[in-house]
């Protein structure tokens, strides 16, 4: 459904607006905001007028992000905030909604990746019929316990009309009280967006959510044009600061809002603060570039991403000159060590090696691995 426009040209609705600079820029490679941190960005937030702070990850028990998502429902209750929930499988969902509960957490957001490319590297099978299968399995277990749900096409803007259509209208008549199209992969023009979000802002009792990313520097722009096709919900974060070139960027977007459509809802005063806040908290400098030629834009710390780069690509880092690399503190696994040290000649037990580096870090203030620091590290526990 289009957007409507009054008899002053001003639109009959305004988007809502969740962040989620505590989930997507708080898990960009070497990027990890403390519970202190998490407290103030939700606050300021919600004092700016964002009605929905996105926060932490949650796959299984013992979340790495608790102390985050804890922070955050402290600082603006379990009411204003949402948490992602990875979908792999029954069991996995089911452990991960338990640990949701702990927490305290009153809204999820289902990660389900939905192009064929992403669902053989993540659940193991591209057909749709598992997918919609596991999709709707996720979404009754969560309604069951009484959750509110997003559920998400992660790479959604590469997912074709005839197999997106039928995975959102399997979600909402499972009980999904809303859809987020992730652009995870910036793909989109501003009009192709309109038309993507127009095929799934037809199916009945659909609430759409748009979360975009700024490799191309179009995030806002397919923000507003997602919005103007139908969709009621902008994802941002704060700075643009995220993966894969970035988000849209929440200080253009409410400015935006504000000068095309007359958007007065939002303090804008915060939004320096916010911005300062942030990069303090993520370590990135004095600001966050966006787009292909930045040091972090090809930056990963998932053993996943840094094997098949293609998945996760708009294009190659070679081909703009750039490269791709490791990036990483504390979040240190045994995969992403052997990773690492593939090829190096440097031996070591990466059972024994991994907590023995993180150890390392926490205690001297985590300052930021790439590979060749961890094969160097690696070197130093031989000597032991």
């Amino acid at each position: 459904m289009a957007l409507a426009e009054q008899e002053d040209g001003l639109p009959e609705r305004l988007p809502h607006l969740s962040d989620a600079t505590l989930r997507d820029s708080a898990h960009m490679a070497g990027v990890e905001f403390g519970p202190e941190d998490a407290a103030r960005i939700a606050d300021l937030l919600v004092r700016t007028g964002v009605e929905l702070v996105e926060v932490g990850m949650i796959s299984g028990p013992s979340s790495k992000d608790a102390d985050l998502i804890l922070a955050t429902h402290e600082a603006v209750g379990p009411e204003r905030s949402m948490s992602l929930v990875m979908v792999r499988d029954r069991q996995q969902v089911a452990k991960a909604l338990e640990e949701a509960k702990r927490l305290g957490v009153r809204s999820v957001m289902f990660s389900i990746p939905t192009s064929e490319q992403h669902a053989k590297l993540k659940l193991g099978s591209p057909s749709l019929k598992f997918l919609n299968t596991l999709a709707r399995t996720a979404i009754v277990m969560a309604k069951d316990h009484g959750f509110h749900v997003t559920f998400s096409g992660e790479d959604g803007a590469r997912t074709p009309k005839e197999r997106l259509v039928p995975y959102v209208t399997a979600g909402f008549e499972a009980g999904a009280d809303r859809f987020r199209l992730a652009e995870t992969v910036a793909y989109l023009s501003p009009w192709q967006m309109e038309e993507v979000i127009g095929d799934i802002t037809a199916i009945d009792g659909s609430e759409i959510e748009i979360h975009s990313h700024n490799m191309l520097g179009m995030a806002v722009a397919n923000s507003l044009a997602a919005y103007r096709a139908g969709a009621t919900w902008i994802s941002a974060t704060v700075g643009g600061i995220g993966e894969r070139g970035g988000n849209a960027p929440l200080a253009e977007l409410l400015t935006s809002l504000r000068v095309i459509h007359g958007d007065t809802r939002f303090d804008l005063s915060h939004l320096t603060e916010l911005s300062n806040l942030a990069l303090r908290g993520s370590q990135l400098g004095e600001g966050f570039q966006s787009g292909p030629t930045s040091s972090h834009a090809f930056a990963y710390e998932l053993p996943g991403q840094l094997t098949h780069p293609e998945a996760y690509e708009t294009l190659p880092a070679e081909l703009v000159g750039n490269s791709r690399e490791l990036r990483v503190r504390t979040r240190l696994t045994p995969a992403l060590v052997k990773w690492a040290l593939n090829e190096s000649g440097v031996f070591v037990d990466v059972d024994a090696f991994t907590p023995w580096l993180i150890e390392r870090q926490e205690r001297t203030g985590s300052p930021l691995l790439d590979r060749d620091a961890i094969r160097k590290a690696a070197i130093d526990f031989q000597s032991l």
